[in-house]
This record gives C-alpha cells, sequence and structure tokens, in this order.
C-alpha cells in the first residue's frame, strides 16, 4: 500500500470490477491456474453492492455448462441450484387468452435459480482461494500509468456536499492498482462504455452499436396449490404491441416462489408507453392473475439488458486489461442466456 494525491492505495496483480458470475468466475479462475502451476497472484474484486449479490437482479434459467468447466463438482459442495427444468411453455398472449406454440427454447439439464444467491455461493469458494472480495465500494475513476496504459481503478470520494465541498465526514476514495484490470460491471458499465469509447473498442472490434432492453422484475410467494417447482413460461404479444420489442417469463423456483417479469426494448416508438404500467397490465391477464391471487409479493427490481447480440460486442481487450460479462454484451439474445456466456467469457 502507499498513499497517492490524499488517496489510499492498495496493488494487486489483478483486480476485477465486479462481483457477479464474469467477474467472481475469473477470480476463480485465476486462482486455480496460480494453484496448477505452483504459483501465486494477488486478486481482489470490488463490488459495488453493500453485499454480493445485492445488485444481481436476474430471473434466472441457468445453463451449468460453465460453471461444470469452473467447477466440476458444484452438485456435491452445496451450491444453490436445486430446482431442474421441469416444464418449458411458450405462450402467445392476446388481452383475454393465451395460446399455446412450440417452444423455440431448449431447457433440458437447465436449472431455475436465484443468480444473487448463486454469485453469494461463488463469492464465498473465491474467498477460500485466497482472493480479496470487498462490497460496498463502487469504482468511479480508472486510472493509467504514464504510458496511458490502464493501470487500475479507484473508488469514489466519500462526504461531499451538494455544492462540491467537503464535509467533516468526507474521506477520500481507494486506489487499487493492477498489473491487469478485468472489468466485469455489468450491462452498460460506466468504466467500461469509457474504456470502450476511450480506446474505440467497437470499431476495432467491428462491432455494431448495442441495443438495451428494460427488465422489469418480482418474486412472488404463491399458494402451494399453483406451486410447480422448475416450471418456465415465456409469452409474447400482449400486452406489447406490435411495433414493440418484448415480452415477459414466469420461473417457479422452491419454497413456492416465482419470479415473474416484463423485458422491453428501449427502442419502443410510442413515447407514451411506460414498462412499469405494462407489467401491471400484464398481472392482470387472466393466466396470470389466476396464478398470483394469494400470492405476496417479495422482492422487486429492475434491470438492463443488453440485446445487441454477436454483432454487437466490442474487441474485449485494451491496454492493461479486458472487459468481460455482460459490459462487453455477451448475452445470447436469442436463447435469452447470459450468465453462463459471461461466464465463459472470464474462463478463455
Amino acid at each position: 500500500r502507499w498513499f497517492s494525491a490524499e488517496r489510499e492505495a492498495m496493488s494487486y496483480d489483478v483486480v476485477i470490477v465486479g462481483a457477479g458470475p464474469a467477474g467472481l468466475a475469473a477470480a476463480i479462475r485465476l486462482k486455480q491456474l496460480c494453484r496448477a502451476a505452483d504459483t501465486d497472484l494477488s486478486v481482489c474484486v470490488l463490488e459495488k453492492g453493500a453485499e454480493v449479490g445485492a445488485h444481481v437482479l436476474s430471473g434466472n434459467v441457468f445453463e451449468p455448462r460453465a460453471l461444470d468447466e469452473l467447477i466440476p463438482k458444484w452438485r456435491q459442495e452445496d451450491a444453490p441450484i436445486r430446482v431442474p427444468v421441469s416444464s418449458d411453455k411458450f405462450w402467445m398472449l392476446t388481452k383475454n387468452k393465451a395460446w399455446t406454440l412450440p417452444s423455440p427454447f431448449d431447457n433440458k439439464g437447465n436449472y431455475v435459480i436465484s443468480l444473487s444467491q448463486l454469485v453469494r455461493w461463488m463469492s464465498v469458494k473465491a474467498e477460500e482461494l485466497g482472493v480479496e472480495v470487498y462490497p460496498g465500494f463502487a469504482a468511479s475513476e480508472i486510472l493509467y500509468d504514464e504510458n496511458q496504459i490502464v493501470a487500475g481503478v479507484a473508488t469514489n470520494d466519500v462526504g461531499i456536499a451538494k455544492d462540491g465541498s467537503k464535509r467533516e465526514t468526507f474521506q477520500p476514495g481507494v486506489e487499487l492498482r493492477g498489473r491487469i484490470t478485468l472489468l466485469a460491471e455489468g450491462c452498460r458499465g460506466s468504466l467500461s462504455e469509457n474504456i470502450i469509447t476511450n480506446h474505440k473498442l467497437r470499431e476495432s472490434g467491428q462491432g455494431q452499436h448495442q441495443t438495451y432492453a428494460l427488465g422489469i422484475k418480482e418474486v412472488w410467494e404463491i399458494e402451494e396449490g399453483k406451486h410447480k417447482p422448475g416450471s418456465v413460461v415465456h409469452t409474447v404479444g400482449w400486452p406489447l404491441d406490435m411495433k414493440t420489442y418484448g415480452g415477459s417469463f414466469l420461473y417457479h423456483l422452491d419454497d413456492r416462489q416465482l419470479a415473474i417479469g416484463l423485458v422491453v426494448a428501449l427502442n419502443y416508438r410510442n413515447p407514451f408507453l411506460s414498462p412499469y404500467d405494462e407489467f401491471q397490465k400484464f398481472k392482470q391477464h387472466p393466466a396470470i392473475r389466476t396464478l398470483l391471487e394469494g400470492g405476496t409479493v417479495l422482492q422487486y427490481g429492475a434491470r438492463t439488458l443488453n440485446e445487441g447480440g454477436f454483432q454487437s460486442i466490442p474487441n474485449p481487450v485494451f491496454p492493461g486489461g479486458a472487459i468481460i460479462g455482460c459490459s462487453a454484451g455477451f448475452l445470447n439474445v436469442p436463447k435469452i442466456k447470459g450468465s453462463h456466456t459471461a461466464m465463459k467469457s472470464a474462463l478463455y
């Protein structure tokens, strides 16, 4: 550690921003490679959430392929992956009816999970290998060396008043300097977008512009007789019109819990459209309302999603590091799968 410009600094071999599936997979794999080579690298993971998993929001049908490669014995290590997909349906909704269509997805062998619980478990595995995980610290600045090579990140200052003056509680941010910096911030991460723009990574990777959607999700506790663990339903159609891209999902977890959500692409043409209001309409559909009646909302939230696909992925490598996971857009849109592809981008 050393002090620079009133900020404390800490030095690591590898600094990872984001304790999601990609960031933690990268940290675990680095430590595994160190053990195999009988050497050691100092690795730290910076997480803006108050705890690991606090900012991970996903109704998730998980494909375990990447986890099989990362931790082959996860089934014997009490991983929070317990509900295999039991049925997979695809509905076309009109205002009052749900028409069953052939499912375009293949979720055989996949699991319905809580992604926030999975990353908490992965965080424990990372720390067991010697990774330092720091929740509650948001990286706000990219650090460069004298050759303009990325040399780490700095956290934001705290205790600043609205007028920009320093309060009595002011504390400067901390510099985390690394030989390699991996950005795993998730969709449209601020530091990642800064790097993509400054280093012209989209141009060098011949990637098209990225497009986005907004996903709104709630977790319900529903009545026992309506709960079908492992049941997966995706829908298209109502309440969205024919000019608006989007759809919904219903995933039955364990303990009578149901993850329900609506995804709306952000290129919708109607300037008065409210994704939140469309979600409320969706829950009033006869096929959905009967499922939710008598239930209770446990949690709710929203997040952005990459929708550009393979052609929108930029060159993920920059001088001093790389962008991994959803920060780079590794979401397989046709499969509606992003967790295992984010982990894959970290492993290789």
